[in-house]
């Protein structure tokens, strides 16, 4: 299958696109990874979005779609993949649609996961890193530690990232209504968009996902 996933920060899209991408046997394919990949092995396309990054701007979307592509042409890809974070915006999925068809393929799906606003803030304003870390994470209503501000698994101090700050949420939430979203109408004009809500147990949302893109998994 070939799917694009999409939907809030907060919504929980890295967790299933890792579960979904395991149960369905294609590669999980996401924005973030493809950068870091190509900036890791210095090719042409990671020198070019890292000039960007270091000038703090934007990767321009040819570098993203071309990264993409790239992507797309290994051979773990043939028989579909899964995209996560990418396209982020109207000109990226008609971008990709070209790509496609070039190839003589297409989507089959596109699975929106959905979540009320008020409860992606409060996920994600929730959470409290360690210092110590990183991959220690704690959430102050679903998830708190034993002790208020203390890891449980090293005893680092917990804190509030950053760009966990609701005033940031709040802001992502933004950019994403008004670059994102149009996505989700560009593809329902198309057939391709099944919506799920993204609330619940991890199992559960993927359960649902699965159901949702009638698979026998």
């Amino acid at each position: 299958m070939r799917i694009v996933l999409v939907g809030p920060p907060g919504a929980g899209k890295g967790t299933q696109a890792t579960r979904l991408a395991e149960k369905l046997r294609i590669p999980h394919i996401s924005t973030g990874d493809l950068f870091r990949a190509n900036i890791s092995r210095q090719t042409e396309l990671g020198k070019l979005a890292k000039s960007y990054m270091d000038a703090g701007n934007l990767v321009p979307d040819e570098v993203t779609i071309a990264m993409a592509k790239d992507r797309m042409e290994q051979p773990d890809a043939e028989g579909g993949f899964l995209l996560d974070g990418f396209p982020r915006n109207v000109s990226q999925a008609e971008a990709l649609d070209e790509l496609l068809k070039t190839e003589g393929i297409k989507l089959d799906a596109v699975l929106d996961l959905e979540a009320p606003e008020d409860e992606v803030v409060k996920r994600i304003a929730g959470r409290r890193v360690c210092r110590r870390d990183s991959a220690h994470v704690f959430h102050v209503t679903y998830s708190p530690p034993k002790q208020e501000g203390v890891c449980d698994l090293c005893g680092g101090e917990l804190y509030q990232r950053d760009d966990d700050s609701e005033e940031t949420v709040r802001t992502r939430l933004e950019v994403y209504h008004t670059q994102t979203e149009p996505i989700i109408d560009y593809y329902r004009a198309q057939g391709l968009v099944v919506t799920i809500s993204a609330m619940g147990p991890v199992d559960e949302v993927t359960g649902r996902a699965l159901e949702a893109l009638k698979t026998d998994q």
